[in-house]
């Protein structure tokens, strides 16, 4: 009789140990979706930003249409080329503002100083909102490949979690931008 109980005792035991790891699994898959929300929302703004800057005539017409086509470009990816599209996005504008005088120009603009900023928040947000996505991924992979949730099937039909990978790199002139603080009052 006692056999019977410590079995029984072992069984919910393991129980409650596999549905702890679903429900783990579950809170993971959660994150993911939701870092996933917020990397798109940078990825928009930042692209949204530079379309704007492209359309407002400070810079000249070869690199406004470089601009532009890369950041519309970016707004209409569909998942499995967005990727590529946000890179070449980064890519045109560290070649748009390769320069601290096009930074400049778009400061001397009318309502430029705000577009200034707002751009350089949005390239500096997106690695970081990438990153927090790419650790959940990281994270939620590594519960996945344990033995038990295979075996129990405890990842359900939710597809294996992929990073998001792409070139963030901002340009070094909006970097330089930010640091020395020439924005507004300064």
């Amino acid at each position: 009789m006692t056999t019977v109980i410590w079995i029984a005792a072992a069984l919910v035991l393991f129980g409650l140990y596999l549905s702890w790891t679903a429900g783990r699994l579950d809170r993971l898959h959660a994150r993911i979706d939701a870092a996933r929300a917020a990397l798109d929302a940078q990825l928009l703004r930042r692209a949204s930003i530079a379309q704007e800057l492209a359309t407002a005539g400070v810079f000249d017409p070869a690199a406004s249409m470089v601009l532009y086509q890369a950041a519309h470009a970016a707004r209409l990816a569909r998942d499995e080329q967005r990727e590529v599209a946000e890179s070449e996005l980064s890519q045109a504008l560290r070649a748009v503002f390769a320069e601290r005088a096009q930074v400049r120009a778009v400061c001397d603009a009318p309502g430029g100083e705000a577009s200034a900023e707002e751009l350089v928040a949005a390239v500096r947000r997106v690695p970081m909102a990438r990153r927090f996505h790419n650790d959940a991924v990281r994270a939620a992979r590594a519960v996945r490949r344990h033995r038990m949730v295979r075996w129990f099937r405890l990842a359900g039909h939710a597809p294996f979690p992929l990073a998001f990978e792409m070139d963030d790199e901002p340009p070094a002139s909006l970097n330089d931008y930010a640091v020395q603080g020439e924005g507004p009052g300064h």
